[in-house]
């Protein structure tokens, strides 16, 4: 299945294309990176709520199983890294909102600052994603993505959230 099209029939009756796929939203027509991260906002909130420990074990597992998912689902349809192959934008995003309280501030710009990363992929995310293959690279590019925005919305909340 080499086509970049794929049906909802596929996502939805296999399990690691489901998970690959952030449980349909990266079947959006447009910027499915940008639905999937919509749809880890949920888990992201979940994660920011819990203990630091805690989400950062629960975040390293869905790293761990993102590498095997994502692979496995760009080898069955025989596409590097398919556009609506998202898991690897939850991973990000809630690398992003590590350790940060599960505030609408928190959530909303650790969102955009997160997309921005993800989209315009400044050095090293760019060399990354050109040069690290399977699962790994797949999920590689999004978690940098993911620590520069953990850094930007650090200094977000330094000099803005915190004066308030």
């Amino acid at each position: 299945m080499s086509s970049m099209k794929i049906s909802a029939k596929t996502v939805f009756t296999d399990p690691i294309h489901f998970l690959a796929f952030g449980f349909g939203s990266g079947l959006a027509p447009v910027a499915p990176g940008t639905f999937g991260t919509i749809a880890a906002i949920p888990l992201a909130y979940l994660i920011a709520s819990l203990s630091l420990l805690s989400a950062l074990l629960l975040v390293l597992v869905t790293v761990i199983a993102g590498i095997y998912i994502c692979h496995q689902s760009s080898r069955k349809l025989n596409v590097h890294d398919h556009p609506g192959i998202v898991w690897d934008e939850f991973a990000g995003y809630m690398i992003a909102m590590l350790g940060f309280a599960p505030e609408w501030w928190n959530l909303l710009f650790a969102f955009i600052f997160f997309r921005i990363f993800d989209i315009f992929k400044p050095w090293p995310i760019k060399w990354v994603d050109k040069h690290v293959s399977g699962g790994l690279g797949i999920m590689l590019d999004d978690l940098i993505a993911g620590v520069f925005a953990w850094i930007t919305l650090y200094g977000f909340n330094l000099l803005w959230v915190m004066k308030w």
